[in-house]
């Protein structure tokens, strides 16, 4: 039982919050599946031990929890939810809450998961490795899907923008060859697992290929890291962080500035780089493609790097 919970027994919830309370949760449709869940179990919570239509009522009851600050500030997120939708006014309390610096692996570390993973889950993995959400990958169906022109219509969520990404040829073969195996036919049919599903069947999988490789460090890799690194990567390639936004599918910039931060720490931190010389236009242009960065020109010739 949650610390500060009426220790009776579940109270009864007042009618007229029940309907607000019914009215918030259909309007979290349009929120992922993670979220709706996260949000109906907080609201549930706060609504059998406070008032719902006294804010302050629901802060002191936050505050008194004994529980880490994003606990309560996922609590205040939900009570968040339900006050826009029932138009009350509250100022979200801001807490200080632990935070850990964006974890980038190394596509080494990422495909010696994905090696040991059966067809079905090395396509989401490959498709978390193109920067989709687990909770995009849930929602992927035979119509999103554009095998001869080897395009993905993602499906947001988190709110942020829908977008239209171009498939490896590999991943392209093994959705052919994963479709054609299940016979999928109905065109909006979901072809992935829930994102929790997914989660749980990474850390599996992260599990095998430590017992395999003896690295520990692959323990460390969680799924959305896959979508860290695909950011990250991307932006030492293009330096364009409107191409990432639109990659990445934010909505504000201000969470596509991450990756261009941590690219620089890449930049200033590693001296892991393969070096290349190029003579030519044509050279240059392909390096450039392959995400060498251009240097300086030297003896008539332009050198690029790009980190391993």
């Amino acid at each position: 039982m949650v610390e500060g919970s009426n220790p009776s027994g579940p109270a009864r919830i007042p009618l007229d919050i029940s309907e607000k309370l019914f009215r918030t949760l259909l309007s979290m449709r349009t929120l992922s599946h993670s979220t709706q869940i996260g949000y109906s179990k907080h609201l549930r919570l706060l609504a059998k031990n406070v008032n719902l239509d006294n804010p302050e009522e629901v802060e002191d009851f936050v505050l008194d929890l004994d529980k880490k600050n994003k606990y309560k500030t996922n609590l205040f997120g939900a009570y968040l939810h339900y006050c826009k939708i029932n138009s009350i006014e509250w100022k979200r309390p801001i807490l200080k809450t632990e935070t850990f610096p964006v974890r980038i692996p190394t596509e080494e570390q990422i495909d010696k998961i994905i090696s040991g993973a059966s067809l079905k889950y090395v396509i989401v993995f490959q498709l978390a490795k193109k920067g989709l959400r687990p909770d995009e990958i849930h929602k992927a169906t035979l119509r999103d899907l554009d095998l001869p022109r080897r395009q993905l219509t993602v499906r947001t969520s988190k709110q942020g923008s829908d977008r239209t990404l171009t498939l490896k040829e590999e991943t392209i073969e093994n959705l052919r060859t994963y479709i054609a195996r299940k016979g999928i036919t109905d065109l909006n049919k979901k072809l992935f697992p829930k994102s929790d599903v997914l989660s749980k069947l990474w850390k599996r999988y992260c599990r095998k290929a430590y017992l395999k490789f003896r690295d520990p460090e692959l323990l460390k890799i969680r799924l959305y890291d896959l979508r860290h690194w695909f950011g990250t990567t991307e932006y030492l390639k293009c330096r364009d962080i409107f191409h990432i936004k639109y990659l990445m599918g934010h909505r504000h910039i201000q969470s596509t500035l991450v990756y261009m931060h941590v690219a620089q720490g890449f930049l200033n931190n590693s001296e892991d780089f393969v070096c290349k010389v190029a003579s030519s236009l044509e050279e240059s242009i392909d390096l450039i493609e392959k995400g060498f960065e251009y240097i300086t020109d030297f003896d008539g010739k332009k050198l690029f790097r790009k980190r391993k």
